[in-house]
């Protein structure tokens, strides 16, 4: 028989496999299948070695992958499960204050307590980072260092985008000058600014303050309008604290940021007449009283 012969004998017994395997998928599915038909395509350009190759790796996957899947640990419910996760005693015992730990000698465990607090909410922990600036260890000062000055370098950015947005008066400006407000006060009450650098930012501070009073005064809350008179309480600024002391008593009379705020204004004003004013006012009013201001009340009754 002559090559051409055996070549198309091999051909045509190709083409015919190629055409049982069409018609089987397609009979098994009931539906066209992409690789069915890549698989089809690749078997006839490639004779003999195609139908070999698809041939052993089925039979490869019969042999080893086509085990049934054990479900009998599997679960399948729509019941909530409710995960406890136990507390990490060890690591709790030794959580102390920044403020305590600035004084222990042992620096390994200073070191692990300064990256245990900046891991957490690094903003709310600034005056404490600041302490450890003090720190005999130098590791831990040039840490607390870089730390310190990382966060207020984002303090700086962020108040100057969004109080650049807020200017520009978009239709959300409201939304931002509340989270802004917010934002700062959070920061600013703790004074790790130098005192220009804090003037500066409860200047800003008290124009947004101004603006959502001025465009939409349900914004400014009985607790922003403590927030904004008690940072220009801190300056010594009265007239400004005193403006927006007056201003939270005028929309918010009975609440207990108001009282804080008149008390502290007027106790270091040294405004006597009107402080136990209000003590009185309060004392009749029903304002329910928290630790601080219990403590007042008990000092100068």
């Amino acid at each position: 028989m002559k090559k051409e012969h055996v070549l198309c004998l091999l051909l045509a017994v190709n083409t015919v496999i190629v055409l049982i395997y069409l018609i089987w998928k397609l009979l098994r599915k009931r539906k066209k299948s992409r690789s069915c038909m890549i698989c089809a395509l690749v078997m006839f350009l490639c004779p003999l070695a195609g139908p070999l190759f698809f041939s052993i790796a089925h039979l490869f996957f019969r042999m080893f992958f086509s085990a049934p899947v054990d479900l009998e640990d599997v679960v399948f419910s729509k019941e909530r499960k409710r995960t406890f996760i136990h507390a990490e005693e060890d690591r709790e015992r030794n959580l102390v204050p920044l403020e305590e730990a600035i004084e222990i000698t042992d620096t390994d465990s200073l070191r692990g307590l300064m990256m245990n607090v900046v891991r957490g909410d690094i903003q709310k922990s600034l005056a404490s980072i600041m302490l450890a600036l003090n720190s005999e260890d130098t590791e831990t000062a040039h840490y607390a260092a870089s730390v310190l000055q990382d966060a207020l370098n984002d303090f700086r950015a962020n108040v100057q985008k969004q109080y650049n947005l807020i200017m520009e008066e978009k239709p959300e400006q409201m939304e931002l000058a509340e989270a802004l407000v917010d934002y700062m006060d959070q920061v600013l009450v703790q004074h790790v600014f130098t005192d220009l650098e804090q003037k500066r930012y409860v200047g800003i501070m008290g124009e947004v303050c101004e603006l959502m009073y001025n465009k939409d005064r349900s914004r400014m809350t009985s607790t922003r309008y403590e927030a904004v008179s008690l940072r220009f309480l801190e300056l010594e600024d009265y007239e400004n604290s005193e403006k927006w002391c007056e201003r939270a008593e005028y929309h918010y009379p009975n609440t207990l940021a108001t009282f804080s705020c008149l008390l502290k204004l007027y106790f270091n004003s040294g405004q006597k007449r009107k402080f136990f004013e209000v003590i009185d006012e309060l004392k009749h009013s029903p304002v329910v009283l928290d630790h601080e201001m219990l403590e007042l009340i008990r000092v100068f009754q």
